[in-house]
């Protein structure tokens, strides 16, 4: 293995092991799950209508006792359940509640989303700052589950850093609870870029120009339905009309239920673009000039063919909004979003080929530019390829851009390069060996040989660095910044 820089890093105990008993429900369609394709609703009714009401109120029993403290409000999501797979009952309205129950629980299971594995952190600061001592930063840490067929969901966990390199983490204390997907309105300046991405037609002309500037799914159900017979008959009018809709179901806004803690929070696949999961979220606080702070994450939603960048945008981390990411940068995984402006201009790093680290320029934070290139893979720790591992830290001397390298045996490992504040197409120093290389007992894991990061935190001079061991576990580990520049400043590319 090749050596880490030596005297750097402090390493902490894991913050996080994978926990099955952290279980979301699911709507169950027997039949339909693969690799079956045949849906059994229908004979699971008849069973389930047939069991004498004696036999109902038994059963219900043991469901509820069994399951009902595991879940926030599992009535009501029985009660959802069953009213979604009532469709082939005559009269759904005439069973006694406890049927109805019944047959929710009968299309209902557990999910463990993290049952496999947990990995991919990024840390970034709390909303709330209040009651903390001199010293201290109140933070929230993204987590990714990987649960039952390499399903990704997105999961937060809560602590305090400082002072010093001291650190205290809450529990993960469930019930968990999945965002509820609030009514679709979408942006016409932004709809418009991303239907250009793929080149417009007529018929995206024709349905952009009858949309109004801010639109539901009601317009867009009407401007498809007013489309001339004439347009729908040439050969590229199916699939316009379908990728019109897929862009609109792929953008959409969730919101937790108040009350809920960020623990207790699961980011659940909500589009058909996202079905396979939701992958490593790199969470960054965004300034904007006027001092507003926010929240922004890109991910990369997997729909079980391909992959797409995708991006999180949240005020508060209860209510979120997503959209595909659109241009020429926005076709790869691992973009990294800037924490502000830089000279106008929002920017993300971005690895288009691949195996390169780019930077690209953005107008409005959701449409790249095609990226110049920054780093390729040129030490030996990298000879594969190189990208980030999350959005640039600002420092006084230059952004701080952690690195991931992936060498021989594909081993990954951390490194660090620093750029230039007002152009930061210059790279001005590189850490001439690997911050962090995986140590004999992080080697071993879902993902052999593997350390990775989607993002860290400045504090009070320390650089706090979350990561993934072997795509498992969670670790910390801790930099002194004034150290590790002083390091990179010793190797300065030239």
């Amino acid at each position: 293995m090749i050596a880490q820089a030596p005297g750097l890093v402090t390493r902490h105990p894991v913050l996080f092991d994978p926990d099955p008993r952290r279980v979301i429900t699911k709507l169950f369609v027997p039949g339909e799950e693969i690799p079956e394709t045949r849906s059994r609703t229908s004979a699971v009714l008849q069973r389930t209508l047939a069991l004498p009401e004696s036999s109902v109120d038994a059963l219900l029993d043991g469901v509820l006792a069994d399951f009902a403290v595991r879940h926030r409000d599992f009535t009501a999501i029985l009660e959802r359940n069953a009213a979604i797979m009532s469709n082939r009952i005559a009269d759904p309205d005439g069973l006694s509640r406890n049927r109805r129950l019944l047959i929710g629980a009968v299309f209902t299971h557990e999910y463990a989303v993290e049952a496999a594995a947990l990995c991919n952190p990024s840390l970034v600061p709390h909303p709330s700052q209040d009651v903390l001592a001199a010293g201290e930063v109140r933070v929230v840490l993204s987590l990714r589950g990987i649960g039952e067929g390499h399903l990704s969901s997105i999961g937060f966990a809560t602590g305090v850093l400082g002072p010093g390199p001291s650190a205290r983490w809450e529990p993960r204390i469930g019930p968990l609870v999945t965002a509820e997907r609030q009514p679709d309105s979408w942006d016409g300046s932004w709809f418009r870029a991303a239907l250009a991405h793929d080149g417009c037609d007529e018929i995206t002309f024709t349905v952009l120009s009858s949309l109004p500037e801010s639109f539901d799914q009601a317009d867009l159900d009407h401007a498809l339905a007013s489309l001339h017979p004439r347009l729908l008959q040439r050969p590229r009018a199916p699939g316009t009309v379908r990728r019109i809709r897929e862009l609109a179901a792929a953008s959409y806004t969730v919101r937790f239920p108040d009350g809920t803690d960020l623990p207790q929070r699961i980011l659940w696949p909500t589009s058909a673009a996202e079905s396979h999961g939701m992958e490593d979220a790199r969470f960054v606080q965004v300034v904007d000039p006027d001092g507003t702070a926010s929240y922004r994450a890109t991910y990369t939603a997997c729909d079980g063919t391909g992959i797409a960048p995708h991006v999180l945008e949240s005020s508060d981390l209860t209510s979120f909004r997503a959209l595909p990411l659109t241009g020429p940068a926005a076709r790869n995984k691992g973009m990294a979003l800037f924490p502000r402006l830089v000279g106008g201009r929002h920017l993300a790093l971005c690895r288009g080929d691949g195996e390169t680290t780019s930077l690209s320029i953005s107008p409005d934070g959701r449409n790249w530019a095609e990226g110049v290139t920054l780093h390729g893979p040129t030490a030996p720790w990298e000879l594969l390829q190189v990208g980030n591992c999350g959005s640039p830290l600002e420092t006084s001397q230059g952004w701080l851009v952690l690195t991931h390298g992936v060498g021989p045996m594909r081993t990954y490992a951390i490194g660090a390069v620093l750029l230039d504040l007002t152009d930061p197409t210059r790279i001005l120093a590189a850490l001439p060996e690997p911050l962090l290389v995986p140590e004999a007992s992080e080697r071993d894991g879902y993902v052999p040989n593997v350390v990775y990061s989607c993002g860290g935190m400045l504090h009070d001079g320390t650089l706090w660095l979350p990561y993934g061991s072997s795509d498992t576990r969670v670790a910390m580990a801790t930099v002194q910044l004034d150290a590790l520049l002083a390091r990179m400043g010793s190797s300065h590319p030239g």
